[in-house]
């Protein structure tokens, strides 16, 4: 049976493909089992991304660095809860081993999440939430918030304005303080230019990139309850694949512009 794509975003659709497509690779970044599976069941033309190899092996490095970032979250603190912001068809919490994870809930908007459940069955430990990032009502539904916390938010936030975005991370320093955060930050060169890259221009309904730092310490400057922790540039991680635009992305000069990374923020 196939799933209707009718009034969901079609971005969500990129990340499964470019996982699919990595996990077929002779050495894959990393390994999705269920992706190519579920890319069998959804109506969609996922050859209008035949020639794409640069936001696939974005996808691919993103995954790795927050599969491994989550997996040491979860070893230094387990019995943990995460909430998963913007979900769209992650199998994150199946992927990475998950027996010291108490909860596990996925985040997204109605039309995701009806989408996931036809594709990917909610367990016990795993359970969704119907709800906008931005509209505080899922707070209620996080339980256990006595549990170490971690909150991530892949491939996402850089579609919202800086004050949408602030506004989030000012209402986790309220309701959830000593909660981590893990999340991507789109390169600054990027924003305003989503028609340039090379899978998002390929969707029929056109998103915008409108968010983006330079220095992800910056983030610090919002609040006195956010604290920088570190970051991983993805153009630092399998440089051969990167071809030329690893070394343009690497270089002294333009790296702050031109680098993707995914940056762990403490809630103090």
């Amino acid at each position: 049976m196939s799933s209707s794509l009718q009034g969901i975003p079609e971005t969500l659709l990129i990340p499964l493909w470019a996982r699919a497509v990595e996990s077929k690779k002779a050495q894959p970044i990393v390994v999705d089992s269920t992706a190519a599976d579920m890319l069998t069941h959804i109506n969609f033309d996922f050859s209008v991304f035949e020639k794409v190899w640069l936001s696939q092996l974005g996808v691919a490095v993103r995954t790795m660095l927050l599969d491994n970032a989550v997996r040491s979250f979860v070893r230094d603190n387990p019995d943990c809860v995460v909430v998963n912001f913007g979900a769209g068809l992650d199998t994150r919490f199946h992927r990475i081993g998950n027996e010291a994870i108490r909860h596990w809930y996925d985040l997204d908007v109605q039309s995701s999440i009806d989408l996931r459940r036809q594709l990917i069955p909610e367990t016990e430990r795993n359970t969704y939430i119907t709800c906008s990032v931005f509209d505080p009502a899922w707070e209620e539904q996080v339980q256990h918030k006595d549990a170490p916390l971690l909150f991530i938010a892949e491939g996402l936030l850089m579609y919202f304005s800086e004050h949408e975005v602030r506004s989030l991370f000012m209402q986790l320093t309220e309701k959830f303080p000593h909660s981590d955060i893990l999340f991507e930050m789109l390169a600054p060169f990027m924003v305003g230019r989503a028609k340039h890259h090379d899978s998002v221009n390929k969707l029929s309904t056109q998103s915008e990139f409108t968010w983006g730092m330079a220095h992800s310490k910056d983030i610090e400057k919002w609040s006195k309850k956010l604290q920088y922790v570190e970051e991983w540039n993805y153009y630092d991680y399998y440089k051969a694949r990167w071809k030329w635009w690893g070394i343009l992305a690497r270089f002294p000069l333009w790296k702050a512009q031109l680098s993707n990374r995914i940056v762990h923020v403490k809630v103090l």
